[in-house]
């Protein structure tokens, strides 16, 4: 009867067991697929604090509301597909500080370069929240 058993088990191991040869095909097709995944990153990928600060501000700004949380997110990724992350920082400083008054903000409005940065900025934030599907910063709606 052990006897039996043993060759019963036998036959059931030499029926699942996959060939070597397919084996290895699997497993280099899978690693070739795998590749391309590794070795490119995101085009524009910004660090997650930045859009983790982003998309809370954002929230913030309409209401505290965590249902915002997929629309604002959904605009800061449509910033990041329009500019790289060196792009974003900076136009949105002169977005964001051009509006401060007197002398220390002249740096952040008066140039040429910070007034074209910062209508860009204002420009692609404002089609982002309207395709997102939230009222762009400073219309009033919440």
């Amino acid at each position: 009867m052990a006897e039996r058993t043993d060759t019963v088990r036998e036959l059931a191991i030499r029926r699942t067991r996959i060939p070597t040869s397919v084996a290895l095909s699997v497993s280099a097709a899978l690693c070739w697929c795998a590749l391309p995944a590794h070795s490119d990153p995101l085009p524009n990928d910004y660090p997650t604090t930045a859009r983790v600060d982003f998309v809370q501000d954002c929230i913030g700004r309409h209401g505290g509301k965590l249902e915002d949380l997929y629309k604002c997110s959904c605009v800061i990724d449509r910033l990041a597909e329009k500019l790289s992350y060196d792009d974003y920082v900076e136009a949105s400083t002169f977005a964001h500080y051009s509006t401060l008054p007197g002398e220390g903000g002249g740096i952040f409005r008066d140039p040429d370069r910070a007034k074209e940065r910062a209508k860009l900025y204002r420009t692609l934030e404002a089609n982002a929240y309207k395709a997102c599907g939230l009222p762009p910063p400073g219309s009033g709606g919440k």
